[in-house]
């Protein structure tokens, strides 16, 4: 891995809402409202910096008007002299958007990037055309569930259902230590309808899970207990150069040394974070044993299993804060939010590497390298 230079790209700090239960306490606050108030969060801890580009990831775009992204980052305080994009790569959108932002400051074209994503799965569902199971459920490359999906992707791999079961019980435990702790609390927002995640489910047991019946057929292995709760949230962040950020007099949470994606010959999901994290590394001159934490969207268990087994990752490596099991998964502020908790855990840690990595509807993968400040 090349050393730092100013020209490095920096993670400068962020903010996210609580992540809402589908229906729950924000449900009735809109996706761009989310977005908004994740935006006006970050630039605030940050002193209210300039950003001259909005790069902001959102799946379910139906009914929230142009460029959700734009509209967002103006109700959040940015100003409208500033341009912004929304992009949408499903499940990879916000961690997509750190990778766009990277770009326009390594070309010079920006300063500081506005980035992130944000998602009201909740509101997505009150549409007369189910807008949450078609826009970002539902694999439009080969008309399938991704749940149905993954199903028969466990077959394919062998991963049981005690396997998935026990990342389960571990994405509760740690979420409910990590919120005790104050350590998911130092990434949420104030005013963000509560002052912790909703959907970790204390006390929840191994033979909890191992009572709930598959969700997608009877010999399935996915049920509501191992697999992502549809949730309502925004994540958002500020990018910028290392040189500009000591000028300024800022300290930033990360360095953001990389990414990389990458799409499957099939619309599958268990095997693209893996693929995205070895591409990632094998650039950077790394091996999965180089890095000391990892963030694995926890879309389905399985898929965490897949990864773990895949680049022979211990799990007491992947998600020590929790996952979208226990946390949720917005799907266009999850990236962002993996990213962010990351970052976070690398500060506490004192430093070092870390990879954030998902995977995404139709089959696509990326992957986040982060140095630690």
């Amino acid at each position: 891995m090349r050393a730092a230079t100013d020209e490095d790209v920096v993670l400068l700090g962020g903010a996210r809402t609580a992540v809402g239960r589908m229906g729950g306490r924000l449900a009735d606050v809109g996706a761009t409202a989310l977005g908004a108030r994740a935006v006006r969060a970050a630039l605030t801890r940050l002193g209210d910096p300039e950003v001259d580009s909005v790069v902001l990831g959102t799946v379910v775009q139906g009914g929230t008007g142009q460029n959700p992204a734009r509209i967002a980052a103006t109700a959040g305080g940015v100003p409208r002299t500033v341009p912004g994009i929304t992009l949408n790569d499903v499940c990879l959108a916000s961690m997509s958007a750190v990778a766009y932002g990277a770009h326009q400051l390594r070309a010079g074209e920006a300063r500081r990037v506005l980035v992130g994503g944000f998602e009201s799965m909740s509101r997505a569902q009150r549409s007369p055309v189910d807008l949450l199971v078609r826009d970002g459920l539902w694999c439009a490359l080969e008309d399938v569930g991704m749940g149905e999906l993954s199903d028969a992707e466990n077959r394919r791999l062998g991963i049981d259902r005690p396997a998935q079961d026990e990342v389960a019980l571990a994405s509760h435990e740690r979420a409910a230590a990590a919120t005790d702790s104050g350590r998911l609390g130092e990434e949420i927002l104030d005013g963000s309808g509560g002052e912790a995640d909703e959907g970790i489910r204390r006390g929840t047991s191994a033979t909890a899970l191992a009572g709930l019946a598959p969700v997608f057929g009877e010999d399935g292995t996915i049920t509501a207990g191992n697999a992502s709760q549809m949730s309502d949230a925004a994540a958002v962040g500020v990018l910028g150069t290392a040189g500009r950020s000591r000028a300024d007099g800022h300290t930033p949470l990360a360095r953001v040394v990389g990414s990389a994606v990458v799409a499957g010959r099939t619309s599958s999901l268990h095997e693209r974070p893996a693929e995205a994290a070895r591409l990632l590394l094998e650039r950077e001159g790394l091996t999965p044993g180089d890095v000391d934490v990892w963030e694995v969207n926890e879309a389905f268990a399985g898929v965490v299993v897949a990864t773990e087994r895949s680049l022979g990752v211990e799990h007491d490596r992947v998600n020590v804060n929790g996952g979208a099991i226990a946390l949720g998964h917005p799907l266009g502020a999850s990236g962002f939010r993996l990213v962010l908790t990351l970052a976070h855990e690398l500060r506490a840690r004192g430093g070092g590497l870390g990879v954030a990595t998902i995977c995404g509807g139709g089959g696509q993968g990326r992957a986040v390298l982060l140095e630690g400040t």
